[in-house]
């Protein structure tokens, strides 16, 4: 995560105000924004898409690979793909260490392992899968590798791509197959794109037990493929510096009241504090398990059963350790008029991306819960592994 400071502009070069909806941004950025969105629900999907850059490629998502994506695949692609993995997957699938030249390793199959329950296994650890035949290293791996994972992990697919340059006629033979196409910079750049470019679409009060006079705010991307929400307690608007917790969403800690974790009870802490207080503002951010969505943190938690951590079974999974990005909290919370706060956390990491992305954060508060006997492990990471102040 890298977050710059949040100053939108105005063709005159003086700041302009928070956008309430999204008429100001250029079409052409707009459309960028949108190739990327439906190239990553066409992956999801099981659909090959063009990946534009220094190198064209063809990509498939090797959890959704089917016979159909494969064809495609091979009708658009010059050769037989490689198949690109994070570093950390690549070398538990050649069993042995693996020296990363960047984001992204490139392995050349053999034709025994096209088979689509064959790939999956190869993009999924929690897969128990014997492979009829070993990959080997690729000679080298293409230049639009790093992007060809982000755009995977944008669709909340596992890291895992099947990747071919295209053919001279390429154009011609996506077309014939309506597939999509997408820039390698566009994808890069989206996390920060729609993270800057949130905008209001709703707000109605909803009373909480904790909090009779709460109201919610939803903030939407220009896409409309992310929705953030604002719960705001009194009026921390008119705050000097209110309380304000940054939440990523945890349908299993916050719905379920799972005990694998603390989300449900910092989040209802975190509400009841609040509310306490008079004033404050909880952001709910869709960045569910760290950023790598519910279905690869369920992943993540049988690897947990079998001995990981939760760091190491995200970068077992071919994510990093934490993949969310908090300046969709910064914009949120400017949109609020809020610039000066005071952050109820226990992560410094949220303290030094709000501060990069130019808002005062006047002290961090403490925000600490037991251990239940269960998430007993996973607090102890939090602390010596992701520098969370627990003490």
């Amino acid at each position: 995560m890298n977050p710059t400071p949040l100053r939108h502009e105005t063709p005159g070069g003086s700041p302009a105000a928070p956008a309430s909806e999204p008429a100001g941004l250029p079409d052409g950025r707009v459309l960028r924004l949108r190739a990327v969105h439906r190239a990553a629900a066409d992956l999801r999907r099981g659909t090959p898409v063009v990946l534009r850059g220094v190198a064209d490629l063809v990509l498939l998502a090797a959890e959704t690979a089917g016979a159909r994506g494969l064809a495609e695949l091979a009708h658009v692609g010059a050769e037989p793909p490689v198949l690109l993995l994070a570093p950390a997957r690549a070398a538990a699938v050649l069993h042995r260490p693996v020296v990363p030249s960047g984001a992204a390793i490139a392995l050349r199959l053999t034709d025994g392992l096209f088979d689509p329950a064959t790939l999956k296994g190869l993009a999924d650890p929690t897969a128990e899968q014997m492979l009829p035949a070993e990959p080997v290293l690729a000679p080298e791996t293409p230049a639009g590798a790093p992007a060809a994972l982000a755009l995977a992990k944008l669709g909340r697919l596992l890291p895992a791509m099947l990747a071919a340059p295209v053919r001279a006629d390429w154009a011609e033979r996506a077309a014939e197959l309506r597939l999509n196409t997408v820039g390698a910079a566009e994808v890069l750049e989206y996390p920060r794109a729609v993270a800057a470019d949130l905008w209001r679409v709703a707000e109605a009060a909803v009373p909480l037990e904790d909090a009779p006079d709460a109201r919610i705010i939803a903030f939407r991307a220009p896409d409309a493929g992310v929705e953030h929400l604002a719960i705001m307690v009194g009026r921390p608007e008119k705050a000097e510096a209110p309380l304000v917790r940054l939440h990523s969403e945890c349908f299993t800690g916050d719905l379920l009241g799972s005990l694998r974790c603390d989300c449900g009870e910092q989040l209802r802490g975190a509400i009841r504090r609040m509310a306490e207080e008079g004033a404050g503002v909880l952001l709910y951010l869709a960045q569910e398990g760290r950023g790598i969505g519910l279905v690869n943190k369920l992943r993540a938690y049988a690897l947990q059963d079998r001995g990981l951590d939760t760091l190491d079974a995200n970068r077992a999974l071919g994510w990093e350790a934490d993949e969310r990005n908090f300046m969709a909290a910064a914009t949120m919370l400017e949109a609020l008029g809020i610039r000066r706060l005071r952050l109820l956390t226990n992560n410094p990491d949220k303290v030094a991306a709000l501060e990069a992305c130019g808002l005062e954060v006047l002290r961090r508060e403490r925000h600490v819960f037991a251990p239940n006997g269960i998430n007993d492990e996973y607090l102890a990471t939090k602390a010596a592994r992701f520098g969370h102040l627990l003490g």
